[in-house]
């Protein structure tokens, strides 16, 4: 995804099941941060929901449906961040 100059890639907060037996996960997508920055949020958010979650290839995935709790501490951060999909 390619943004305009100077403008920020919003973040987008997802829920996916595919892959994991229906069991659905909040993705959190378009966070260009190093690996250790991702997964300090990612501690962060999983303490926040109460919940487990794990950084796979530059997405953060936090177990369950969480993801009104996800923008707004995204958004407290100063990340632009969307709610992705219904």
């Amino acid at each position: 995804m390619k943004s305009a100059p100077g403008k920020p890639v919003p973040v987008r907060v997802g829920r996916e099941t595919k892959g994991r037996g229906g069991k659905g996960v909040t993705v959190i997508t378009g966070l260009r941060l190093s690996v250790a920055e991702l997964e300090a949020i990612a501690g962060e958010l999983k303490r926040r929901c109460g919940c487990g979650g794990t950084v796979k290839d530059g997405v953060i995935e936090i177990q369950g449906e969480h993801r009104d709790t996800i923008v707004a501490a995204l958004r407290a951060r100063g990340f632009d961040a969307k709610r992705a999909g219904g």
